[in-house]
């Protein structure tokens, strides 16, 4: 009998109380493996809801992020940063060896499980880091919300932040609640503060992508002109918008649109910066 069926045999007589304290070990020693320092400021794969299943896939996350906003929006150490829809502390983890005592960081985010952990987590070690569960109304993620995207108001002052940061957010959102959420960010942005967003954009090439069957999401199902679903009785399921909407939207909003745009993977393009399509602007 190989060693294999050995250890399998013995693991079904061991009582659960030890299975589990062996589960537990091993993830604290994978965790330790792939986040050192960082790793007790991880959270466990249970409770990871903002879309990595893996302590794999939350690091590699994480690391893109903090390349993405050192590289494409020049983040500084001593900045000011607002994160809207921070999640779990995939994206907040790695910038808190990089973002100097000077520097501060806000996260927002709907799931109050997600802030709790980053607040005893990540805030206790970070005192410049800081979370907070907005009052907005989500039927799967804050369904106790009492206020509406559209009509929510950042919990900030005016010209406060160097640089806004949505991932996520805005493809899980319909028109009215970007359009006043674009207006937001422009508020509490500083001039020449920068906003980097993610999206789902529909031009040409991804309408041709989606044709052809080579998208990750099928997006078929029209909400209004400019707007796209997957799921139209949930449509915040995934949303996607035109390309000529959504930089009309940045002009008005009193936005510039650094060209080019980063277009993603996700409706099958063999050539990308992400997975979602990704709009760098500074407000005017």
């Amino acid at each position: 009998m190989s060693a294999s069926n050995w250890k399998a045999i013995v693991w079904r007589f061991l009582p659960p109380s030890v299975q589990d304290h062996y589960r537990k070990a091993k993830n604290e020693r994978k965790k330790r493996r792939l986040f050192g320092h960082l790793a007790p400021m991880v959270p466990p794969e249970s409770l990871m809801h903002d879309g990595p299943d893996t302590y794999e896939e939350f690091h590699a996350g994480g690391l893109e992020y903090l390349k993405i906003h050192k590289d494409l929006c020049g983040l500084r150490p001593d900045e000011a940063i607002l994160d809207v829809g921070c999640g779990i502390g995939r994206k907040t983890i790695q910038l808190t060896d990089y973002m100097g005592p000077r520097g501060r960081y806000e996260g927002t985010d709907l799931v109050k499980a997600g802030v709790d952990w980053c607040t005893e987590k990540i805030t206790s070690r970070f005192p410049n880091f800081r979370f907070t569960q907005i009052d907005v109304y989500n039927k799967w993620y804050n369904p106790t919300g009492t206020q509406r995207a559209r009509d929510y108001r950042f919990t900030f002052p005016d010209a406060t932040f160097d640089l806004l940061t949505m991932g996520s957010v805005f493809t899980h959102m319909l028109r009215e609640d970007i359009e006043n959420y674009l207006r937001e960010s422009a508020r509490v942005l500083r001039p020449g503060g920068r906003a980097l967003i993610s999206w789902f954009i529909l031009n040409d090439e991804s309408l041709g992508l989606i044709a052809s069957g080579r998208s990750t999401l099928p997006f078929t199902h029209q909400v209004d002109s400019v707007t796209k679903t997957t799921n139209l009785e949930t449509p915040e399921i995934a949303v996607a918008f035109e390309e000529k909407f959504i930089t009309d939207l940045y002009a008005a909003a009193g936005f510039t649109i650094q060209a080019p745009i980063h277009f993603g993977s996700w409706c099958g393009r063999q050539h990308f910066y992400s997975y979602q399509d990704l709009v760098y602007a500074v407000r005017n």
